[in-house]
């Protein structure tokens, strides 16, 4: 006797209270394996894949894609305590790799999609129908990366002709001449945040320089030596981090966020370091940074870093962060004025590092490494003075005592 269950989307972090539906890895009939990937979602932080809580055949899928749903809203049905049987379930929907056998066919090795098949092919624009017509050069005949790669390289769009117009009459341009591009689930997320705190929260912007010279001469020196010790790079953005961190325990408030009229005062400080990757902007969040060194700031660093560029971030990996960094100096940009992370109160940006030529004690001119660090707060929490100080801890941390 067969049982119906439901299926809703789960909460996927603290503050995650929405998200919406990219693409489904399974059809109606289809037999799904417990925690078998069921669909994927985005949300402004980034892309999860909902595992199924149960064993048993889709019934019914009750959500679309591009559709965003609240916490708790239906997702599917699925059937437990079903038979498969070939009467239920057609060859092409038997898709789990780990269920098939050493007698599977080859045909039905040829219609299996991985997710990251699948998440590739849209990226690519390239439809499910399209999908299933591409020669497969993989085992069994399945479609591998370079086969779909090859497909859409091979796409292009057919220019569309101009029709007849009449006399003195300009033709239209072309359509190929105007590219859309539909924006994804993850781009929508982050523009609704974007917005919602841009237009909640009045921002404002303070800028201040900082000699990093002796920074670099210390990363210079030591980062063979670190690599091989602690197996990640020494980079500049561990010790912002850390001068950071140090700097928010001399000014709390900055590490807060605002609910209603009160100003929620956090003791843990959970750094988000923005990381760019194909999708957008995602923000990984370093936990309890007050209680981390260089060595421990820089690794986890590196291992959030390499998680966001390889599309491996869990919820827990983008939540509870109560202030964020982002360097676009990476880029060459000075200065930037970034929007803050809803509902942080803070954000802190960094520019590129040049060369200038600054005058010391004696008025003795020398060539420094300077970096402008701005901050960009909420003014209803924060007073402009209040932000001078914080910005001038940061300074002092950076320029003063520095070390491993």
């Amino acid at each position: 006797m067969s049982e119906e269950i439901k299926i809703v989307l789960p909460k996927l972090g603290e503050s995650i209270h929405s998200a919406t539906i990219v693409q489904w890895f399974k059809k109606i009939g289809d037999p799904i394996q417990l925690d078998e990937p069921l669909l994927e979602v985005s949300t402004d932080k980034v892309n999860s894949e909902i595992p199924s809580p149960v064993a048993g055949v889709l019934r019914a899928i009750h959500a679309q894609p591009d559709q965003e749903l609240q916490v708790g809203d239906l997702l599917a049905v699925v059937a437990v305590g079903v038979a498969v049987t070939a009467a239920i379930l057609p060859t092409a929907s038997i898709t789990a790799a780990a269920s098939v056998s050493s007698s599977t066919s080859s045909e039905e090795m040829k219609d299996f999609f991985s997710p990251a098949l699948l998440r590739q092919a849209r990226e690519l624009g390239v439809s499910l129908e399209e999908l299933e017509r591409i020669p497969g050069t993989g085992a069994g005949g399945r479609v591998t990366k370079r086969d779909l790669e090859t497909f859409a390289d091979k796409k292009a769009p057919a220019p569309k002709p101009c029709p007849a117009m009449a006399a003195k009459t300009a033709c239209a341009p072309a359509s190929n001449e105007v590219e859309r591009l539909k924006m994804t689930g993850m781009r929508k997320a982050i523009a609704d945040n974007m917005v919602r705190s841009f237009y909640e929260a009045p921002h404002a912007t303070l800028v201040t320089e900082v000699d990093v010279t002796p920074i670099l001469k210390l990363i210079q020196k030591e980062k063979e030596t670190f690599l091989a010790k602690h197996g990640c790079k020494l980079t500049i953005t561990s010790f912002v981090a850390q001068a950071v961190a140090k700097a928010l325990q001399e000014f709390p408030l900055i590490n807060s966020s605002l609910e209603g009229d009160t100003i929620l005062v956090k003791r843990f400080i959970n750094i988000g370091i923005a990381v760019s990757i194909d999708q957008g902007l995602v923000v990984p969040v370093i936990k309890n940074c007050q209680q981390m060194n260089i060595p421990a700031l820089a690794q986890a660093i590196s291992t959030l870093s390499m998680k966001a560029r390889t599309n491996r971030l869990s919820p827990d990996d983008v939540t509870e962060g109560t202030i964020s960094m982002t360097n676009f100096g990476m880029s060459g940009v000075q200065i930037g004025v970034p929007i803050i992370r809803y509902p942080e109160v803070a954000i802190i940006g960094i520019g590129a590092i040049s060369k200038r030529v600054v005058p010391l004690e004696d008025d003795i001119l020398a060539i420094r490494q300077m970096v402008y660090i701005s901050l960009t707060f909420d003014h209803r929490v924060l007073d402009g003075m209040y932000g001078c100080g914080f910005l001038g801890a940061v300074k002092k941390h950076l320029e003063v005592d520095v070390q491993l």
